[in-house]
């Protein structure tokens, strides 16, 4: 997601979040006047539950019950952070959490995967987008909430949990033992391939622009010169802090927009402007995308794509065109309230459409790629999802390849000449071709 993180990151984000709350009593009482009969109605259901119900039944419960139903009908990115989801949240952004290293999300009462973080449990024991958590150590979590899940697979370090998942394209449900862990992120990796440079990033944490920065001039030094491309990994990159995108997108863009954003009111309407200075020096880049590829990332992806600077390839992403504000309700519990949609400089919208790749490449590497690609969640399958004001209909899930003769080769082949990811291998190959390159980038040649 694309958070503005009031209490952590820059005071102008904090007061854009306390001037969300009523300031006066006047307000208040306004609020209170337009509202009195259906709080009415609510104090009338309370007040039956609690006299009838078969069960005593706790005030606590029941209050939370109310306020996350009342912000699930909002939208699916809304929602109330107690001490343990808030303090959940603040440790994910600082780059390290414990548990199993899966974005997860909630479907008809099922846990569904959004995308295993790279080098984590999870992805290790083999977890991987679409999949749906069916059962946890053998007992049934149909129906729950997604919060009571999570709660589940965390645990002590070094102990296990068995999940059962279901996945397109099998036939029966399958077991997965899973160690948790203490996720110590690294949300940028980088390596060098011949005379290219390679930067995964795996999520949108505190620092990511300086540490790509800091990949550039790794692998820079690693060649003794500059690379003569770069891909960009966002694949699988379920995004994070709005501000670490714009950092990002902006070491590789001279000049020009590279998000703008537009709320209900003024106050949440910003652009956000490109420095001069392209650490790249105009090299050719190409950014690897897929459906895992949620917000944060749809705005670097999108930046670089409108601003003809880097191919995108891969497959269509989340689209997650949306921003959220922490809103700061006590010192350990928050509100985290969706308060605009992101632009991508061309003003487009990505929510429901998502980002649409220059080069459509299906990961061919993966047997089960193909049945997981046409049944992968995005934006637009979230119940009560933000409809796209700019009414873009949503594309087909996955493009038809199938008669493509670039993609007719099988996993068991290309793991034979040694390809174990075939988008990698395939964004690499592009690049080699500097003028295939340049032309789609409009890059000057290096």
């Amino acid at each position: 997601m694309a958070i503005r993180l009031a209490p952590f990151l820059r005071s102008a984000a904090l007061v854009t979040a306390l001037a969300m709350l009523p300031a006066t009593t006047a307000g208040l009482a306004a609020v209170d006047a337009r509202s009195a009969p259906e709080f009415g109605k609510l104090m009338v259901i309370y007040q039956r539950v609690k006299a009838n119900y078969v069960d005593q039944v706790d005030d606590e419960k029941l209050l939370r019950g109310a306020i996350d139903g009342m912000l699930a009908s909002l939208d699916p990115h809304s929602g109330y952070l107690d001490a343990t989801a808030f303090e959940s949240l603040r440790t994910q952004t600082d780059g390290n959490y414990g548990g199993l290293g899966l974005s997860v999300t909630m479907e008809d009462g099922v846990v569904k995967v959004i995308a295993p973080t790279k080098g984590t449990p999870a992805e290790t024991a083999g977890i991987k987008a679409g999949d749906y958590i069916t059962h946890l150590n053998g007992k049934l979590i149909y129906g729950g909430t997604l919060d009571e899940a999570v709660d589940q697979m965390r645990g002590r370090p070094g102990t296990d949990i068995k999940l059962t998942i279901y996945r397109s394209g099998r036939e029966e449900p399958f077991d997965v033992n899973v160690t948790r862990a203490i996720i110590e992120l690294t949300p940028v990796e980088w390596e060098v391939d011949g005379n290219m440079g390679v930067i995964t990033v795996s999520s949108f944490s505190a620092n990511v622009g300086r540490d790509v920065e800091r990949a550039m001039n790794g692998i820079r030094t690693k060649l003794g010169k500059m690379p003569e491309g770069i891909v960009i990994d966002l694949r699988s990159n379920p995004g994070g802090l709005l501000d670490e995108a714009v950092a990002m997108s902006d070491l590789f863009l001279d000049k020009g927009q590279i998000v703008s954003q537009r709320g209900r009111f003024a106050r949440d309407n910003e652009s956000y402007v490109a420095r001069t200075g392209d650490i790249a020096r105009g090299i050719p880049l190409v950014v690897l995308i897929d459906s895992g590829s949620a917000s944060a990332s749809e705005i670097v992806a999108g930046a670089l794509q409108d601003h003809h600077r880097a191919l995108v390839m891969g497959q269509r992403s989340f689209g997650k065109g949306s921003v959220q504000t922490l809103v700061p309700l006590t010192n350990d519990s928050a509100l985290k309230l969706t308060t605009a949609r992101y632009y991508t400089p061309s003003g487009k919208s990505v929510q429901e459409g998502g980002i649409e790749p220059d080069i459509a490449v299906p990961q061919l590497s993966d047997p089960d790629a193909r049945a997981r690609a046409e049944r992968a969640i995005r934006e637009s399958d979230l119940r009560g999802h933000l409809i796209n004001e700019l009414q873009v209909e949503d594309q087909e899930l996955e493009k038809d390849l199938i008669d493509d003769p670039r993609f007719q080769i099988s996993a068991e082949e290309l793991e034979k000449q040694g390809i174990k990811d075939f988008q990698m291998h395939y964004a690499l190959d592009t690049l080699r071709n500097t003028r295939l390159a340049q032309k789609h980038t409009g890059a000057a040649k290096p």
